[in-house]
């Protein structure tokens, strides 16, 4: 199985590459240190499966998660594989939005596990999917709290509307912000109250409720 690993960290990519070596059923064709150099050698050799660091330069954030789509989009045959330092459901919920054929999202802690890091770049080749249990866990967790929000029932227009009520602005300000008529904010503000079970009180008592209840389920992000 043909493979390309990408590591800005130049000791950790040493060393996983020298650990890769010594597995038979991989040939590691190219290490690189960055994103632009990622997809150009993959447009070069196109691997079988390609090992990539989630955070690379230039921001650290989800490059590797950029490059693993673009990626599957223009190199289908390819299997990807992304490592995180940590359970990062944000992250790993962006990378699969589209589907998991192909993709793999495991904890760099695996990596030392050569015989689990071999079955997951095998099965992306594949064009299976390889996730880790302890991503899994915490992915279906947060399904299960989401559920069990007393958000859940909102629509989408509703809470973009209890956002901005979380963050001062008035019907006015909400209104331009969103694109809408002060009634149909009006409305919406209603059927938020409505929902929350904020009906018994005054309208700065249900305003002030329905913010913290949006603070409480963690609906605020900064």
């Amino acid at each position: 199985m043909r493979v390309v690993f990408a590591e800005d960290d130049f000791l950790v990519r040493e060393g996983v590459a020298a650990l890769l070596g010594e597995c038979e059923d991989i040939e590691l064709v190219g290490t690189v240190g960055d994103p632009h150099s990622l997809l150009k050698v993959v447009a070069e050799l196109t691997p079988d499966a390609v090992l990539t660091d989630i955070r690379m330069p230039p921001t650290h954030t989800t490059e590797g998660i950029d490059a693993a789509k673009r990626i599957r989009v223009e190199h289908p045959g390819t299997g990807v594989v992304v490592l995180s330092q940590y359970v990062e459901e944000d992250y790993a919920l962006e990378l699969l939005a589209d589907g998991v054929a192909g993709l793999g999202y495991l904890l760099k802690e695996r990596v030392s596990d050569l015989d689990e890091l071999v079955r997951a770049l095998g099965e992306v080749a594949r064009g299976g999917s390889a996730l880790d249990p302890k991503v899994v866990e915490a992915l279906l967790a947060r399904r299960a709290s989401e559920a069990s929000s007393p958000l859940s029932s909102l629509t989408d227009r509703e809470r973009e509307v209890l956002q901005e009520m979380a963050s001062g602005r008035n019907n006015a300000t909400i209104a331009k912000t969103l694109f809408m008529s002060e009634r149909a904010v009006e409305k919406h503000i209603g059927s938020v109250f409505s929902k929350l079970g904020l009906t018994d009180e005054t309208e700065v008592n249900r305003r002030v409720m329905a913010v913290l209840t949006f603070r409480d389920a963690g609906g605020v992000r900064s």
